[in-house]
């Protein structure tokens, strides 16, 4: 059955007591699956999935190209970046901004799991490949957007920067989702499935041609408009419509000990990025905004 189709089942994995289970939400809990049902306050939650790799669009959403541009023109074709597995984190995992960086941005998305080996797949054979999709956050110290030569590795690679869950859900058309993300419960960002430039049939077909998707891989498909920097102590939840909420709560680290290679930078490329459309507002309120991000650092 494809995965666009019901019924609706999604599977959580969760620790207790330092043991790993596999659960399913019920009215009266969350049901492992050696029949035992437990309260949710009782477990912390993992990853619902174990990936060899995950593989990240950059840019999918007309919104999300209009904030940066100003235009409606779409590219043609997509270009992809890769998160390192340490990168995984769950639904009520920490957000770490290191000391001296401004620019930990959200960015709300959902994640597609491969249930098979995939390889030279045609786009309407994808959806018989998904084992099912979940909510994530595609985070980003956009401070270090000015190194890596656009690879995004120490943006968008760093330890715990791609929380995905709470649960994998399959049986729905994730085609009608939306997705909405939440800072602190009030509203920053929302954006259709249906606005996608490039289907998710579409990107792991294309990945497909060259790369063998293993299961349990990730494939993050874009986020829209309205990616904003975060404060340490934000509470941070992905809504998508069928899927779920995803919540983390962002912390603070000291920076790291090796004062070596490229450091936190606030230029006008990271500001482009970190604040979207903000840059066009009026110099006084744009002023005002890194001022304020600034603040919460002392």
């Amino acid at each position: 059955m494809s995965v666009l189709h019901g019924p609706r089942k999604e599977l959580r994995r969760v620790l207790i007591a330092g043991s790993s289970y596999w659960a399913e939400p019920t009215e009266d809990g969350l049901q492992l699956a050696d029949g035992r049902v437990v309260d949710e306050s009782q477990v912390r939650y993992l990853p619902p999935c174990n990936p060899t790799k995950i593989l990240c669009v950059h840019t999918n959403f007309r919104s999300r190209v209009y904030e940066f541009s100003g235009k409606s023109e779409v590219p043609s074709t997509p270009t992809y970046f890769q998160k390192p597995v340490t990168a995984l984190n769950s639904h009520g995992g920490e957000l770490v901004r290191p000391e001296g960086s401004l620019y930990l941005n959200y960015e709300g998305e959902i994640a597609a799991v491969i249930g098979k080996p995939t390889r030279n797949v045609l786009p309407e054979e994808v959806w018989d490949h998904i084992l099912g999709f979940a909510v994530s956050n595609d985070v980003g110290l956009q401070d270090m957007r000015d190194t890596d030569a656009g690879s995004m590795l120490r943006v968008k690679g760093q330890d715990g920067f791609c929380p995905v869950g709470p649960g994998l859900v399959s049986g729905i058309d994730i085609r009608k989702s939306t997705i909405r993300s939440y800072r602190n419960g009030m509203l920053v960002q929302e954006g259709t499935v249906a606005e996608m430039i490039f289907g998710i049939d579409y990107l792991i077909a294309d990945l497909a041609r060259h790369i063998t998707l293993m299961p349990g891989d990730v494939v993050l498909t874009g986020t829209p408009a309205n990616s904003r920097p975060m404060e340490v102590g934000d509470l941070i939840e992905v809504e998508v419509t069928g899927l779920g909420r995803l919540a983390n709560r962002v912390v603070a680290s000291p920076a790291p000990r090796a004062v070596v290679g490229h450091q936190p930078t606030d230029t006008d490329e990271v500001r482009r990025v970190a604040l979207g459309n903000d840059e066009r507002l009026p110099d006084a309120i744009r002023d005002a905004r890194v001022q304020s991000l600034k603040a919460g650092l002392q």
